[in-house]
């Protein structure tokens, strides 16, 4: 099926510009030199058709960089709202630029450095089976999440901050066991660049 990823770029990364004042997050390096929203996105490119990529206004930095990396920038004064909302301009954006063939969907953070391919080619293969999809990893839910094309109208409805919660609980969802710790494991503060810490080792 067609697949579309939407990488989410556009959290003001507070507690991060706390410990690290005036950083970007998402513009900070990682140890083998990228960028922490470069490397997101180009995990994500890697197993779906294209990526677009949603951003607040006024970030045109994060936007050159998510350009270079193949993304299609959905810049939107509704992403400060928070995820919700964020989902739903692309959503939106999906339906109105081929509302004929809508895509399933790959739902990333661009905070997320470290999910694995094989993980995303997981999530997007399980598609076949239910039409929500998300991995686990020791039991809890991580990112990223797949939805199949008919979600799209119910992302397109969210806004706010409450992101796609409620379809967990109006569709059936496959959960897929993976052992990547990167499904797990954001960029909250600096000292979390270095990298997902091995879980099975805890």
């Amino acid at each position: 099926m067609s697949c579309v990823g939407i990488l989410l770029a556009a959290g003001e990364g507070r507690r991060f510009a706390q410990q690290a004042p005036g950083a970007d997050k998402l513009l900070a390096r990682l140890a083998d030199g990228r960028y922490v929203a470069e490397t997101s996105a180009a995990n994500l490119h890697r197993s779906v058709d294209w990526v677009v990529a949603v951003v607040r206004p006024g970030r045109p930095a994060l936007r050159a960089c998510l350009e270079m990396s193949g993304c299609h920038v959905l810049e939107t004064e509704l992403a400060s709202q928070g995820m919700g909302a964020s989902l739903a301009a692309a959503a939106h954006y999906l339906q109105a630029r081929d509302p004929e063939q809508l895509p399933a969907v790959v739902v990333a953070l661009a905070d997320m450095p470290w999910i694995r391919r094989d993980t995303y080619e997981k999530v997007k293969a399980a598609l076949h089976e239910a039409p929500v999809v998300a991995p686990v990893r020791h039991g809890r839910r991580g990112h990223p999440v797949g939805f199949r094309a008919s979600c799209l109208p119910e992302l397109a409805a969210l806004s706010g901050d409450q992101g796609a919660r409620g379809l967990f609980d109006r569709h059936p969802v496959q959960w897929v066991d993976v052992s990547d710790d990167g499904v797990l494991h954001d960029i909250d503060v600096p000292a979390d660049l270095v990298g997902p810490p091995d879980l099975d080792s805890l």
